[in-house]
């Protein structure tokens, strides 16, 4: 795995600009996804592993009750993507891990918590055609026939509708990513996408495609940069977040002290 050590604002865009240009249409273009986190010592392990270390096999249990006790909200989901999607935006535990199209909304994950300012962030990146190649043949298959790079919604239900279908495609563990409905702004704010193992107990990084994952290590002297500038470009709570809880966290964070703790040694190594 790649690391790219991002010092200030321009490291950033430096680096998620990195080789997007696409001559045969004279566009900027890229099949990369990225994911934000406050701490790099972090790796690509999903909340089911984490909240249910001694029994992964408790997933179905979790979303066995989250379906009976959310019924009101979910009655209108009829598909098991969309209620296990629905589930990991609300914080259900699930193997499932957040994604996002654009490598700013992830360096807003990246730098949301100031209380991780004490340790340095991370964007992990891939390019989903390099963990496409490793599919097993009927699901590369079925994104060639429609010309496809994710998975969305239907075509999943149309080639496995649920967990215990995707293991049995392969006899090894794959992943794939797959794109929700838009059934909530956050989703669609987020331009948000997840990525699922065929095996719980197996995460990305277990994974040969791992090989093709980049990190970008956010030094904990930028974040206070970074996060500021990132607000000035409309990308903070309030859009992440939809509705009065993300407008409360924007201000809790917007008029809190943090220039003279983070941006003291800025000034005084002028």
């Amino acid at each position: 795995m790649r690391d790219i050590i991002i010092h200030n604002w321009d490291d950033l865009q430096s680096a998620v600009f990195e080789d997007v240009w696409d001559p045969a249409i004279m566009r900027y273009r890229n099949n990369r996804v990225y994911r934000g986190m406050a701490d790099c010592a972090w790796g690509l392990t999903p909340s089911l592993n984490r909240a249910c270390p001694q029994d992964i096999t408790l997933e179905k249990m979790i979303l066995r009750s989250f379906q009976k006790y959310g019924y009101t909200e979910l009655q209108s989901c009829s598909s098991f993507w969309e209620i296990v999607a629905m589930g990991q935006q609300f914080g259900l535990p699930t193997r499932l891990l957040d994604w996002t199209y654009s490598p700013l909304v992830a360096a807003h994950f990246a730098t949301e918590d100031v209380s991780s300012y004490d340790r340095d962030g991370v964007i992990f990146s891939t390019d989903i055609q390099a963990v496409n190649n490793n599919l097993p043949k009927q699901l590369k298959k079925k994104l060639i026939d429609l010309n496809a790079l994710i998975f969305t919604r239907d075509i999943l239900d149309d080639v496995a509708p649920d967990f215990d279908a995707l293991h049995r495609l392969c006899d090894q563990p794959f992943a794939l990513f797959f794109e929700p409905a838009s059934t909530v702004n956050r989703i669609a704010n987020q331009y948000a996408l997840f990525s699922v193992v065929s095996d719980p107990a197996v995460t990305l990084l277990d994974l040969p495609e791992s090989a093709a994952f980049t990190r970008l290590i956010i030094k904990k002297e930028a974040k206070l940069e970074i996060r500021d500038k990132l607000d000035y470009i409309n990308i903070s709570e309030r859009m992440i977040y939809p509705g009065l809880d993300g407008i409360c966290k924007w201000i809790a964070r917007r008029y809190a002290p943090l220039g003279p703790i983070y941006n003291k040694p800025r000034e005084e190594n002028k």
